[in-house]
């Protein structure tokens, strides 16, 4: 296994890899601020909206259920809006003991959280899509065109770098690891050593890997520096946006917003 496994970019040839990354990142942005200005409680939208992402997840050709099962990493941070099933006031469902306090869910609070859980997991798979049909030095490049600040945009680059140098490190401690991993001679040991000791190896892998990694970041950033990086993305200048694309961003734009002043109206 190789670190590439980091790179959620997946090769094809669907109308969503060909479409200019500049579109792909504005519209993404885009349809992710819709969702998180939707108000809460507008179901119809939050249906459009999922129709929307199914829509382009197909288009892309990725796989409907290759991003939905990405998109359930949305869900353990949707835990942390738990306690407004309990803290908004209004009409009472039911009731649970956690020791001597007794906490309440009411009707508000479980349809802002159930909104929340909503809006997270469309966002989510609008990134995923954006991820896997982009390259992510294109993404960079979109970035630069956007007018997004150039320090923020360097610090992008170098952390999705040295993400990889992180992994490389784990792997190459994980191979160590197993190659001192023979089979013990005490009769009473289980292969590849006791509990203590793959706590003790374990232990010694963590405390060494933050080091490691560092100590490799900083050789290939002197080597970065010493074949002229100063802190920019070098690439050919970007063409000119087709009038196809131009086309699809108009659509695009004017749905999303169609969509927002549609839930601003009758549900704000």
């Amino acid at each position: 296994m190789h670190v590439h496994f980091l790179d959620p970019y997946r090769p094809g040839y669907s109308p969503v890899h060909a479409l200019d990354a500049r579109i792909k990142l504005v519209l993404t942005l885009a349809f992710i601020l819709t969702a998180a200005l939707t108000p809460a409680g507008a179901w119809p939208v939050y249906i459009l909206l999922l129709a929307l992402a199914l829509g382009v997840e197909i288009l892309s050709e990725l796989g409907v259920g290759y991003v939905l099962k990405r998109a359930v990493l949305a869900f353990p941070f949707v835990l942390a809006a738990l306690p407004v099933v309990f803290t908004l006031p209004g009409k009472p469902l039911f009731s649970l003991m956690l020791g001597p306090w007794a906490l309440t869910a009411t009707q508000p609070g479980v349809e802002r959280f159930v909104s929340i859980a909503l809006k997270s997991w469309v966002s989510v798979q609008a990134a995923i899509v954006l991820a896997s049909t982009t390259e992510f030095p294109d993404l960079l490049m979109a970035m630069r065109a956007l007018r997004i600040p150039r320090l923020l945009v360097s610090i992008f680059g170098l952390m999705w770098r040295y993400l990889f140098v992180l992994a490389d490190e784990v792997i190459r401690l994980m191979r160590a690891r197993i190659s001192r991993s023979g089979e013990a001679d005490r009769a009473d040991l289980k292969p590849g050593g006791s509990v203590i000791w793959r706590a003790r190896i374990t232990g010694g892998m963590a405390g060494s890997l933050f080091l490691r990694a560092f100590e490799r970041s900083d050789r290939i950033y002197m080597a970065m520096l010493a074949r002229g990086y100063d802190g920019e993305a070098r690439s050919e200048p970007l063409q000119r946006l087709s009038s196809a694309s131009w086309v699809t961003l108009a659509l695009g734009m004017l749905l999303l917003s169609s969509l927002l002043v549609f839930a601003l109206l009758f549900w704000a």
